[in-house]
């Protein structure tokens, strides 16, 4: 095999450390995008046997330190001799008109800048891009292989246990291939919302030119009286559970509007989303009363009524939610006056969380030092006597800097886990009880 060039220097190159072995593992890859990376892998193979031994050593952990720069992925790999290999693996990198339409692509729906900041990858992005023109996995014959070892294999096991690797490092962070395609994560986030901002400055501005054409006497918006006031003078009855219907499966279909004569002050999208958010909402209500009224013996008080939230955090656990919308994520973009990745970052955490979940993403706070001393002792006893790895503490947020990973104490007495993503830390799952057992995850 052709010796591996050496790699130039790039500021954008990322490292990742090696991953830690995985015996018994079926596959390399649990995303989609993953998947396709180990299918154009193993269609470019000539040798199905030299395949088969790539995975043999990437799950016995071989491949060391990964660098992955732009058309460039190198790591030392090692084999049957003391010294390992250099093997790296080359694929094109997008020109610029390519990554413009790409960008285009993405920034006209805002939800797959949500999923990207989620570290997702809508196959719709995928199929949009396609579509533009552009192919952002890579194909068949577009991934190139090399390696310093004599093998002349294509690829080499070395080399193939790399890109297996690379498959497992893609199924973390989608933005490993957007890198490998030219462009980091801070360029693309950055041209996103340049894009976006112009996108939504066009909007106001053909909205202007339109109501300066329009009819100047519109049909008055119909009149309606807010929640609050409407529900002030309820009193529930007491005998709820008498009153309470049978279970509800589900919560039905989404409403669908009929908008083919539009009605002035209605925005069908966003009635249609609110109305699919109170069906859910009712179903989980009713949910409550139900087994409260099975299970408590008459003497326990009901569950409070649905928190009230601020219009903010509304509009985030809304955003959250299963029914989701493109053109209203885009008008709360504009309603609340924030960047779109910031929004996507609090859906994220609301997702996981929930109230106490945004909370921990925007507030430190410092605990009682009784709390923090126990959680001290849960991560000295979930090593098994063996030295726990110390965090640079600051307030609620331990930061454990090998790990790239950040703890964060919520009020709600869990612990938060964020990942560090060019010099950011976002949230990266479901909270626990236990900081070892979300170290150790």
């Amino acid at each position: 095999m052709a010796r591996a060039k050496k790699a130039v220097g790039d500021a954008r190159a990322r490292l990742f450390p090696p991953l830690p072995p995985s015996p018994g593992r079926r596959g390399f890859a649990t995303s989609w995008w993953g998947e396709e990376w180990v299918a154009a892998l193993e269609e470019t193979s000539m040798d199905s046997g030299r395949l088969a031994r790539g995975r043999t050593y990437a799950r016995r952990g071989a491949v060391g330190e990964i660098t992955v720069a732009p058309g460039l992925i190198t790591a030392k790999v090692h084999g049957s001799q003391p010294r390992p290999y250099t093997s790296s693996v080359r694929i094109r990198v997008l020109d610029d008109g390519e990554w413009d339409r790409l960008l285009d692509a993405v920034a006209a729906k805002a939800l797959h800048i949500a999923a990207l900041l989620d570290r997702d990858m809508p196959e719709g992005l995928a199929g949009d891009a396609v579509e533009a023109g552009v192919y952002l996995l890579p194909h068949r014959d577009e991934l190139e292989p090399e390696c310093s070892c004599p093998d002349w294999g294509y690829p080499c096991k070395h080399a193939a246990a790399l890109c297996y690797q690379i498959a497992r490092i893609l199924d973390e962070d989608p933005f490993v291939l957007l890198l490998m395609r030219g462009r980091d994560e801070t360029t693309v986030m950055a041209e996103l919302h340049r894009r976006n901002a112009a996108h939504a400055a066009a909007e106001q501005a053909a909205a202007a030119l339109d109501a300066a054409q329009a009819d100047p006497a519109p049909s008055a918006a119909p009149a309606g009286v807010p929640a609050r006031e409407a529900f002030a003078g309820w009193e529930p009855p007491s005998d709820q559970a008498a009153l309470l219907p049978g279970p509800v499966e589900n919560a039905g279909p989404p409403a669908v509007l009929d908008t083919s004569v539009p009605v002035p002050g209605i925005d069908p999208p966003a009635l249609e989303m609110l109305a699919a958010d109170a069906a859910a909402r009712a179903k989980a209500l009713l949910d409550t009363y139900l087994h409260l009224a099975d299970s408590a013996s008459g003497e326990a008080d009901p569950p409070p009524l649905l928190p009230w939230l601020d219009a903010r955090s509304d509009a985030i656990r809304l955003l959250a939610g299963e029914h989701r919308d493109v053109h209203v994520f885009a008008r709360i973009v504009e309603a609340l006056a924030v960047e779109p990745m910031h929004l996507a970052r609090a859906m994220v955490a609301w997702r996981h969380g929930g109230a106490a979940g945004l909370e921990v993403l925007e507030e430190p706070w410092t605990p009682p030092a009784a709390e923090l001393a126990r959680a001290r002792t849960l991560l000295a006893s979930g090593w098994g006597g063996e030295e726990s790895p110390a965090p640079k503490s600051w307030r609620n947020r331990w930061t454990f800097v090998e790990r790239d990973l950040q703890l964060r104490y919520g009020r709600d007495g869990r612990w938060y886990p964020y990942r560090r993503r060019d010099g950011d830390w976002r949230p990266s799952g479901p909270p626990g009880h236990d900081p070892a057992d979300l170290l150790d995850s």
